[in-house]
């Protein structure tokens, strides 16, 4: 599948490491490093703008590096880019670790994956179909 890219950075367009990735990094656009204290979010710039088909999105997800190395991770993850959506893909990093962590033009912040996805319609009802599960949820079933 062919998606349209505009690519407003100075960094190489997003890629997949493997053959069989399922993600592609997203580098950090700046003109200068940005230190994110404990505890701290930004918003991180790309310099990537993307037209995806309908019935697709872009999810932002974590790098699990960055995650358990450095306790940097996508804060609404995974953040998703709608069809519709023409703006700059930015990425909201938190730092949560103990540290300052500097992040430095071109670093890859995050992943992102194409997805289908599907748009439905609500069907109103009175009452569901029962199953052996019913209502019972978080750690109901007792398996690990």
């Amino acid at each position: 599948m062919k998606i349209k890219i505009v690519n407003r950075s100075k960094n190489p367009l997003p890629a997949y490491s493997t053959t069989h990735s399922a993600g592609m990094d997203l580098r950090a656009n700046l003109d200068e490093p940005i230190r994110l204290k404990p505890l701290e979010r930004i918003l991180v710039p790309t310099g990537l703008f993307i037209e995806l088909p309908v019935g697709y999105e872009a999810q932002v997800r974590p790098r699990s590096g960055l995650a358990l190395k450095k306790g940097i991770t996508v804060l609404n993850s995974p953040g998703t880019i709608d069809a519709d959506y023409r703006g700059e893909i930015g990425v909201i990093l938190i730092n949560l670790s103990n540290v300052d962590f500097v992040i430095e033009h071109g670093e890859r912040i995050c992943q992102m994956v194409i997805a289908k996805h599907e748009t439905i319609s609500w069907q109103d009802v009175e009452i569901l179909e029962e199953t052996e599960r019913g209502a019972g949820g978080f750690g109901h079933t007792g398996k690990n």
